[in-house]
């Protein structure tokens, strides 16, 4: 599958883009676990700077959220919001730190009422040794308490229990907590990992914590917004986010917590930031629960509305969904018929969960991540999740190795309508690999390594959207769409590398500092 994965979804920095990540929830996965047309709201969106005000604000910028079963410890549920989107690894002095005006929430809905019953927030607070240097660490780092290691940050964590929409009750869950640093490089940070693992925190009450730098699970190719991959699908198959790292917040919680019953396991999950004002007032400004949702399916005029709205206002946006503008450039680029309108399979996915999968009893239509926590994990995740017959995956929930780039631009272009198709984007899976413990994000790429994103390589085996008025084919049967690339040849990897090193003895001093 790939010609457009995560960059069609690009189209609007993730407003049209979050059309297909709710196609592919509702087109996917759906045709396995059978999806019901029903009559909902509207979505959110995960995204990397998808609306105009929160793409100058990216601190409080949320890019993606998951969901899963826990793979080592099927008893219990991962939750992961990713933030500061596009962190060039050697961008100091001053890194990437977590806003301390800021308050870092993940939701649960465990009713589907669209209303919270928990909420775990996140503060930061910043800690510096030594503000006379411009250095964020004055030699090699070898633990988060090393002196060398001039700035720090610590959180709390706070379980507020709701009910009506009101806090009813507040408990801190920690505090203090340590944040791993920004990897600023080899010679300052020689062991990062032990770095990572030292932030891995147990929280009573059997949680476990992480805050800290990653590698951007996101896998895409972002140039579909360069008129649907170059106009002639000659710009795909490279992973644009490769390179960069993101701020992770990771939580994992016993299944027991969050679902209100073995009878009724379906969660529903997103995240939020608010900011706080000069004034002291708390103002919701980002919002994200399905990917692609504010990037690509809500137009410009309402992604700021949406990343300050709450999902019981979520019908203020069906229209975004059930008549999508996505498909449409699709059609007016590569001559694929969009499909008919009112796109009310799109609506059943990421609005209600799927039928007999995870759409929860006397569900109120509202965008978020809906995950059943009585399905196992697999031992062999499958890319397109429910789409390839895997129910542990996207869009029950969404799990790091989950394309939801390839899985919504099937849906969005009629895969639950009888239009089969193999669409994506050439990038079928991160360059990192992902960890197969808490908090499974891969390590944050280093200041001092040179970032791959401008390896440019062309899969010539790919199949996707073709440029012209193309015959619609597939390999998937006789109705399924089949997208011939239109790359006559292979494009060729440009690296532009330019690099110094030095050579250190492998035998080190005992300590050197730099001040």
């Amino acid at each position: 599958m790939g010609v457009i994965r995560r960059s069609v979804w690009t189209w609007r920095r993730r407003g049209s883009i979050a059309l297909l990540a709710c196609g592919a929830l509702a087109g996917g996965g759906l045709a396995a676990a059978g999806v019901a047309v029903l009559e909902p709201r509207t979505a959110t969106a995960s995204s990397h700077r998808e609306a105009p005000l929160i793409s100058g604000q990216p601190q409080f910028d949320t890019t993606d959220v998951y969901a899963f079963v826990s793979p080592d410890h099927p008893d219990s549920t991962t939750l992961v919001a990713n933030l500061l989107p596009f962190q060039e690894p050697a961008g100091g002095p001053n890194f990437y730190p977590f806003a301390t005006d800021a308050r870092y929430d993940l939701h649960i809905d465990s009713d589907g009422d669209a209303q919270d019953e928990l909420l775990y927030r996140f503060t930061f607070k910043d800690h510096r040794k030594n503000d006379k240097t411009f250095l964020y660490n004055t030699g090699a780092v070898e633990s988060l308490d090393d002196p060398d290691l001039n700035f720090t940050q610590t959180y709390d964590i706070e379980l507020i229990r709701m009910e009506g929409g009101k806090a009813v009750s507040r408990h801190k869950v920690a505090k203090n907590l340590p944040v791993a640093p920004s990897n600023v490089g080899k010679a300052s940070m020689p062991d990062y990992q032990k770095l990572r693992d030292e932030a891995v925190r147990k929280v009573p009450g059997g949680l476990k914590s992480f805050a800290g730098q990653a590698d951007d699970p996101f896998f895409l190719d972002l140039r579909v917004f360069d008129l649907l991959y170059g106009g002639d699908l000659s710009e795909v198959g490279n992973d644009t986010l490769k390179g960069y790292n993101v701020n992770t917040i990771a939580l994992q919680v016993p299944t027991s917590y969050i679902r209100e019953s073995e009878e009724q396991p379906v969660v529903g999950v997103y995240a939020t930031t608010e900011r706080r004002s000069a004034s002291g007032h708390w103002t919701r400004v980002s919002r994200l629960g399905m990917p692609l949702v504010n990037e690509v399916v809500n137009p410009v005029k309402d992604k700021d509305k949406f990343n300050a709205s709450s999902p019981e206002n979520d019908g203020d946006f069906l229209k975004n969904v059930t008549e999508p503008e996505l498909p449409k450039l699709v059609e007016a680029i590569h001559k694929i018929k969009a499909p008919q309108e009112p796109r009310d399979d799109l609506v059943s996915v990421f609005l209600t969960g799927v039928k007999d999968l995870n759409q929860p009893p006397n569900v109120t239509p509202s965008e978020m991540l809906r995950l059943n926590t009585s399905v196992k994990p697999v031992a062999e995740p499958k890319r397109l999740g429910v789409l390839d017959g895997d129910n542990a995956g996207f869009p029950n929930g969404r799990r790091l190795t989950d394309d939801v780039l390839d899985i919504a631009l099937q849906t969005v272009e009629g895969e639950l309508v009888g239009a089969k198709n193999d669409l994506g984007d050439a990038v079928d899976a991160n360059d990192k690999k992902f960890g197969d413990h808490f908090p499974y994000v891969a390590l944050p790429t280093a200041g001092s390594d040179t970032r791959k994103g401008a390896d440019v390589g062309t899969r010539t085996d790919a199949t996707g959207l073709t440029g012209g008025a193309a015959a619609l084919t597939s390999s998937w049967g006789e109705n399924t769409v089949m997208l011939a690339s239109a790359l006559a040849g292979a494009v060729g990897v440009l690296l532009v590398g330019f690099g110094m090193s030095y050579v250190r003895s492998r035998r080190r001093p005992a300590r050197r500092s730099w001040l």
